[in-house]
């Protein structure tokens, strides 16, 4: 029995070469002596298997080290190693082939040979829809319900999204034999594409379904009862599941998205869960301090002015906000802006009451106007100096 060669020398690695090295240079020789890209040659099968079998050993750091050390004789039988076949759960060098390239890798898409595998024709997902929804202020912020129609494929009643007219069944492909696939080119650069005849289902239809025409599924306006959530905002999505396009050949069908696109509203404003407005407030309230009604979310709620409150002051009024319902119900703050409201239109006796209380005020009255003043004072007095020096 002629000796075994050495595995570095196999995969055309030295000794110290990484894992990414020895993985590239296996998948290099595997590659060159694939028994698809060599039908009937013997000696690039050998040549396969023994690089695969190199590979298990130099990709796996344990059995790496013990073949650094021992060589061989590290695997004979009664050495703690394979005993010479294939070890660490690969069965043979195509289960070694498949761990490094990826399980979906299929070797007749790189060559174009015949023992590819066949394309799969079973159940397909159907696709997932999209449905921009407008929602007004309110729904968003409180939660409501909706009803919408949306036009959706579903499985074909008539013959139960087979395809073909009941009593009837498919064919397999005559031009690409079930696979879905044919093969172009010639030579050894050949290439795979989507068979013209079946379309890459691999079957055909003789007899189509009389209602959907061999498509298997049906244009229908699907109706749906739609519970807005409160809190969402726009660019919210809400998914349903089960209710996008049917699926093909059986297979589930696809979700529904729904994208929430919220309106504004004229007097609330929000900001998250947070809602902001403006209030007007008397000017004697401001001035002497009351209390005033300000609409929110959840009804009227009152708000306690203090004496001397000045224009563009902000209250918070906790929960009062928008609901979280996504996370536990709680709700966010309404922030209320003061606006100061002056009387108008007033009728000459109340004109002249108004003027008789203005002449009892006096500048200390107006902490804003007095400390404008003091701070003009201050820049003229700076003025003049700077004019005389």
């Amino acid at each position: 029995m002629a000796a075994k060669r050495d595995y570095y020398e196999i995969l055309g690695v030295d000794k110290g070469a990484s894992d990414d090295q020895i993985k590239k240079a296996y998948r290099k020789v595997a590659m060159k002596y694939h028994p698809d890209r060599n039908p009937g040659d013997p000696a690039a099968e050998e040549s396969f298997k023994e690089a695969s079998e190199a590979y298990e050993v130099l990709g796996d750091g344990d059995k790496k080290a013990k073949y650094d050390q021992f060589g061989h004789q590290a695997f004979a039988p009664g050495g703690g190693g394979f005993g010479g076949g294939f070890g660490g759960g690969f069965h043979d060098a195509g289960d070694i082939f498949e761990q490094v390239f990826g399980g979906g890798f299929n070797i007749n898409d790189l060559f174009g040979g015949g023992g590819g595998r066949r394309r799969s024709n079973g159940p397909a997902r159907g696709s997932d829809l999209r449905y921009d929804l407008d929602v007004d202020f309110e729904e968003a912020a409180l939660g409501s319900h909706r009803a919408i129609t949306l036009p959706v494929n579903e499985p074909c009643g008539r013959c139960a999204g087979s395809g073909a007219e009941p009593g009837t069944s498919k064919s397999t492909c005559p031009t690409c034999g079930g696979r879905g696939q044919v093969n172009a080119g010639g030579g050894f650069i050949q290439f795979s594409q989507t068979c013209p005849t079946c379309g890459g289902a691999g079957e055909t239809i003789s007899n189509p379904c009389a209602e959907c025409n061999g498509a298997g599924s049906v244009k229908t306006r699907q109706k749906l009862k739609l519970r807005i959530p409160a809190g969402v905002e726009s660019g919210s999505r809400q998914r349903l599941p089960g209710k996008g396009e049917a699926g093909a050949r059986g297979g589930p069908a696809g979700d529904l998205f729904i994208v929430f696109h919220v309106g504004d509203h004229d007097f609330f404003k929000r900001n998250g869960l947070d809602v902001y407005c403006e209030v007007p407030v008397p000017f004697h309230i401001a001035m002497l301090g009351g209390e005033i009604e300000v609409p929110t979310l959840h009804g009227g709620a009152k708000l306690k002015i203090p004496a001397g409150t000045e224009n563009g002051k902000i209250f918070r009024l906790r929960s009062q906000g928008v609901v979280d319902a996504a996370h536990g119900g709680g709700k966010g703050s309404q922030n209320v802006l003061v606006k100061i409201e002056v009387p108008s239109r007033l009728s000459g006796k109340e004109k002249k009451a108004m003027q008789q209380l203005c002449d009892q005020l006096h500048d200390n009255h107006f902490e804003l106007t007095t400390k404008m003043k003091k701070t003009a004072e201050k820049f003229y007095e700076r003025k003049r100096k700077l004019e005389t020096d």
